[in-house]
């Protein structure tokens, strides 16, 4: 197989890998509507038997960079496929609470060997950087987008279990092809367009110390808005509508972020790192205050930003690990990167269900605004400390 070839079909499979971990991921927080309704337990009671899942999510993905360059990138994604098809599974079979928590912490176990691994194998693999890295992102983007959608679909006309087993047989299916069609882990790709140097920095400390806050408080808002917000357009939108339209528009909210995305993708090519983060943070909390206060139309709004703002602000996060970060050390830094923004983040599950019985999803959104204004002065921080160094518009090696 010609490295060239070898390259398109690994894209395409880190690119399938990326959408179905977001959409399984957030097939719970739709499900457990449903699941309520069956089983009389409550919202609260329910959503935090994902606490395990995503801080797994987080924790786990630590050490994946690491297992990777020991065991090969290619073999860690097939146990990823392998491994999310079989936790599908073992959700489905669950009949009380401590069957839920421990298959959905299987699954967040699985779930956190993607954006390590695939993360690295779609900079190694990409022709053009900001452009894969954008392309990229949809697909992930599409995957939570799709997962409220399709989930509410599915959980309405054959049950909650099947919008677990269809997305699991999947997985499984996918992780057969990939070990049949992607041999190994091949090498980085030669011909990549707009090929440069590192970007040189002069305080690389501040700056990793500034990006690090960015990306746990980036995490937090992350986390709080996709996994409320199906519930969010349930509670808020003030109107009384089946679960299947609840999923629906959750997912039209979702799609205006795989928008920016793509746009995203292209900028990264254009425009210095820096000024494209802070431009893009003032989003976050803007669109959750404007969510907070409002119901209704307002509130499409306020989610339509927020969620547009945090899916770009990850094509900009894994640029600057791409630019800033030399090849050699790149798994390890978007282990570290991953790590620290949903470990973190992965204690939202518990903090949701406090907030919303002390005050609803007025307040869990306000919450949010300030983890999102955070991020903000996080940016202002790292464009002051960026402004030293010598930064050119096109992508590094």
């Amino acid at each position: 197989m010609s490295p060239e070839t070898l390259s398109k079909r690994t894209l395409l499979f880190v690119n399938a890998a990326h959408a179905l971990d977001h959409f399984v991921l957030l097939i719970y927080p739709t499900a457990v509507i449903a699941i309520a309704a069956q089983t009389g337990l409550s919202y609260a009671e329910l959503i935090g038997l994902a606490t395990g899942a995503f801080v797994a999510f987080g924790l786990c993905s630590l050490p994946m960079g690491w297992l990777s360059d020991r065991f090969g990138r290619r073999n860690m994604l097939a146990v990823f496929f392998l491994g999310y098809g079989v936790s599908c599974l073992g959700v489905a079979s669950a009949n009380g609470p401590t069957a839920f928590a421990a298959w959905l912490l299987v699954l967040g176990v699985a779930s956190a060997i993607y954006h390590p691994v695939g993360s690295t194998m779609l900079v190694n693999h990409a022709r053009q950087l900001g452009r894969d890295l954008g392309i990229n992102a949809v697909w992930g983007n599409l995957g939570a987008a799709s997962a409220a959608g399709v989930t509410a679909l599915l959980a309405a006309s054959l049950g909650w279990r099947a919008a677990f087993v269809l997305p699991g047989l999947v997985c499984l299916a996918l992780g057969a092809a990939f070990i049949a069609l992607v041999p190994g882990d091949g090498t980085p790709h030669a011909s990549r367009t707009g090929k440069t140097e590192l970007i040189p920095v002069s305080r690389p400390l501040a700056l990793l110390a500034v990006f690090a806050v960015a990306v746990i408080a980036g995490g937090m808002t992350f986390n709080i808005t996709t996994i409320a917000l199906p519930k969010v357009i349930d509670e808020r939108l003030g109107l009384d509508l089946p679960l299947a339209l609840i999923g629906s528009l959750a997912t039209l909210v979702f799609v205006f972020g795989a928008g920016m995305q793509w746009l995203m993708g292209r900028l990264v090519d254009g425009y210095t790192l820096p000024s494209l983060f802070v431009g893009l943070a003032l989003f976050q909390p803007l669109g959750l205050v404007i969510a907070a206060t409002t119901q209704g139309l307002l509130l499409l709004v306020g989610l339509v930003l927020t969620i547009a703002a945090i899916y770009g602000q990850v094509v900009v996060n894994d640029a600057m690990v791409a630019r800033y970060v030399p090849a050699q050390h790149r798994a390890k830094a978007f282990s570290v990167r991953y790590f620290l923004g949903f470990t973190v983040s992965g204690f939202v599950v518990p903090m949701l269900a406090l907030l919303h019985a002390q005050g609803g999803f007025g307040l869990v959104l306000a919450g949010a605004a300030v983890f999102g204004l955070i991020v903000w002065l996080a940016s202002l921080a790292f464009y002051c400390l960026a402004q030293g160094a010598s930064e050119t518009a096109a992508p590094a090696e």
